[in-house]
């Protein structure tokens, strides 16, 4: 392939990424955390029962419980806390209505086998995994897999029950009650659902186990913004201004390149957007403080790049030459500095949670991109002008008369 058809090619990939960053920004949007939006408080209360009695090491794994189900339904960045010696505090970002959050997240959520009589076969610890599905006719089940010790169990009673019907109860809701056909082995299916979005809620009350005792909602409360509307409005006005300024600064120092880095940082932002939409994160304040800081590494990858072209004419190469040499003498440095930084937020975002998690995935990610950016948008961009009277005079990049 000749270089000026690679050139198109590399141009055209570079502008179906931000076709499509653009796409997922617009369709998708930007989930904001509690601290930028508001959400939902709840608070549960745990009830003791005649078996048993309410401790610590329970209400731990209660919080546990829960926290997986508000994670396994996609609402990151959610805050799951004990408070004093019998309830849970749950905050989600972006849910306006508690109580439907509640159907999902505070049931008990017993699952069991029943026979005709009502006495119970097996329970849902003989279950290893649940998930929504599709049987043979498109119609929405529970799929699930048992066991091995279940699998054994299950054989013996539908060899047992042969003709007979078996109840499926969550709860006290019977979900399903089919006529065992066969000997059942491994696992099988629960139908009887109107939509996918129900069996994709029981799959995880069936998933994520059983809570040991009754919990019990005693306020469910809608919060706005904890930071307070004018904080956050305060906080974007202030990153513009900076991003403003950044941009002048550098169109005044480098020029026309300057005008590239400018129009590449652009990109970045429309890119590391897209990605955040895609992903359906959750942007938190911490979030957006990785994400300028991130924002800061790609102007700096920027800088180091013109700084090694601008090396390079002052030696006397050709603006070819130049470009060639430096992005090379450039790749190392960047490199360099960026990964311990993406090192340390491969720390952070492993051994902490919450916000701080968030603000590692943010920086992260936008040190990857910017990565990006600069090695590969700069390039094939200060390429495409590397011919053109913009880039070819030495002063373009800075260099005074007589450096060159």
């Amino acid at each position: 392939m000749r270089y000026k058809q690679k050139r198109k090619l590399k141009l055209a990939f570079i502008l179906a990424i931000v076709i499509s960053s653009y796409l997922l920004f617009h369709f998708y949007g930007i989930n904001l955390g509690l601290d930028l939006e508001g959400g939902s408080h709840i608070v549960l209360e745990a009830q003791e029962t005649e078996e048993r009695e309410v401790t610590s090491e329970m209400m731990e794994g209660i919080r546990q419980i829960i926290e997986r189900r508000v994670n396994s339904v996609g609402l990151a960045e959610a805050d799951v806390r004990l408070e004093g010696r019998n309830r849970i505090i749950v905050e989600l970002p972006a849910v306006e209505n508690p109580y439907e959050a509640m159907e999902v997240i505070g049931r008990t959520a017993v699952l069991t086998f029943r026979n005709e009589a009502g006495e119970t076969l097996m329970t849902g610890d003989a279950v290893s995994d649940a998930r929504a599905s599709f049987d043979q006719y498109g119609r929405p089940v529970v799929q699930f897999d048992l066991t091995r010790e279940g699998s054994r169990q299950f054989e013996a009673i539908t060899s047992q029950y042969i003709g007979q019907r078996i109840g499926i109860y969550l709860d006290e809701e019977q979900l399903t009650n089919p006529v065992v056909q066969t000997v059942i082995r491994g696992g099988g299916h629960i139908t009887g659902y109107d939509s996918t979005d129900a069996a994709s809620n029981h799959a995880i009350l069936i998933r994520e186990g059983a809570l040991p005792v009754p919990v019990e909602a005693i306020q469910a409360s809608t919060v706005g913004p904890t930071l307070g509307r004018i904080a956050v409005q305060r906080s974007i006005f202030a990153g513009l201004i900076a991003l403003l300024l950044v941009g002048i600064y550098i169109v005044f120092y480098y020029r026309f390149p300057g005008v590239l880095a400018a129009l590449v940082l652009a990109i970045y932002g429309l890119i590391i957007l897209g990605a955040l939409a895609g992903l359906q994160a959750v942007l938190t304040l911490p979030g957006i403080a990785g994400l300028i800081l991130s924002i800061g590494m790609a102007v700096d990858a920027n800088i180091i790049i013109f700084e090694r072209i601008k090396d390079e004419r002052k030696s006397g190469k050709t603006l070819r030459a130049a470009v060639d040499s430096g992005f090379k003498r450039a790749y190392t440095t960047i490199l360099d500095a960026n990964v311990t930084t993406i090192i340390t937020a491969l720390i952070l975002a492993y051994f902490t949670g919450g916000t701080v998690r968030g603000f590692a995935i943010t920086l992260g990610l936008g040190v990857v991109l910017s990565m990006f950016t600069a090695f590969f948008v700069t390039k094939n961009i200060v390429d495409l002008f590397t011919h053109t009277k913009l880039l070819n005079n030495p002063r373009s990049f800075g260099v005074k008369r007589g450096q060159e």
